[in-house]
């Protein structure tokens, strides 16, 4: 299923006026039967502290209604609204300077550093370069400080610990 433009364009408004922020959302399903994934968070919680399921039942009611009124939407879409969990994704920079301190993985659309695909370590923020291109900046478990541009990561999680 493709994404509605008219809904990805106002989505994010609609779910910050509710009070949380939008995390992801992804399209899949069928035309006949389009399947909305949106994960939210509240803006100021860490890790541990995520919404919970009657927020999520209340973000979907509030949004059901607004969704009903699209006509390029199927009636028989399914919404579902859920937490980031414990691995949150890490897409916007924002949430690379939210999470700094806490301890991520970073996987590579090729190997990393000449180390691995997948590298973990202290998010230490962000940093631009003189042409303007972000990197995410780690503290690997030796201790080494690293500098990953992020049009070489796929993808971008806190990684749970135990405490």
């Amino acid at each position: 299923m493709r994404a509605v433009p008219e809904i990805d364009q106002s989505l994010e408004g609609r779910v910050e006026e509710l009070g949380y922020e939008v995390v992801e959302l992804r399209w899949g399903g069928s035309g006949r039967r389009p399947m909305l994934k949106l994960r939210i968070d509240r803006p100021d919680t860490f890790p541990g502290e995520g919404v919970t399921v009657d927020e999520c039942a209340k973000v979907s009611r509030a949004l059901e209604s607004w969704l009903d009124e699209f006509e390029g939407l199927s009636e028989r879409y399914v919404l579902e609204v859920s937490s980031p969990g414990v691995d949150r994704p890490l897409l916007r920079p924002r949430d690379f300077e939210r999470f700094k301190g806490e301890y991520v993985a970073v996987k590579g659309k090729d190997v990393l550093l000449d180390k691995a695909t997948r590298i973990e370590g202290e998010l230490l923020g962000l940093a631009k370069s003189g042409t303007d291109e972000e990197s995410v900046l780690l503290r690997l478990p030796s201790g080494e400080e690293v500098s990953i541009p992020r049009s070489e990561i796929r993808k971008a999680h806190l990684v749970f610990t135990w405490k």
